[in-house]
């Protein structure tokens, strides 16, 4: 049976998160200049702080997060983290490309709107709850 599903080529999903992996690659690229190891995993670029003796972990002491992804980037606080993290933020990346630029206001929106109901503004942000369900789906099929 033949369906009408549009499907999009892999290129044009990565133009159309361009923009916010150009906004992953200017914040990361002091780092990666300084030392920090980055790896193509899956279509994604993954960019690992290095360990806390390191003079990037000096200048990013405490960022606010264990890993976070901007279109085709994402950053972690180590190899570890990444790994373990991985389905996570591999399914933001899928977020950007589908939303594109449109995520950045998207997201705080969501955050925004579940703050306003009473709720918490990331654990029940809509993109954060799909990104946790495709972690329980990968180990479902483990």
């Amino acid at each position: 049976m033949h369906t009408n599903r549009i499907k999009i080529k892999p290129l044009t999903r990565y133009l159309w998160a361009l923009p916010c992996t150009i906004v992953g690659i200017t914040w990361v690229l002091p780092v990666l200049l300084l030392g920090a190891k980055a790896r193509g995993v899956s279509g994604a670029l993954e960019i690992s702080l290095p360990n806390s003796d390191h003079i990037i972990s000096k200048l990013y002491q405490r960022p606010p997060f264990i890993a976070i992804t901007f279109g085709h980037v994402i950053i972690g606080k180590s190899t570890a983290e990444l790994a373990r993290l991985r389905t996570h933020e591999h399914a933001h990346v899928r977020q950007y490309e589908c939303w594109g630029i449109l995520f950045f206001i998207a997201y705080p929106l969501s955050s925004l709107l579940q703050w306003a109901r009473g709720r918490h503004p990331y654990w029940d942000n809509h993109f954060e709850i799909a990104a946790r369900a495709a972690e329980k789906r990968a180990l479902a099929t483990r």
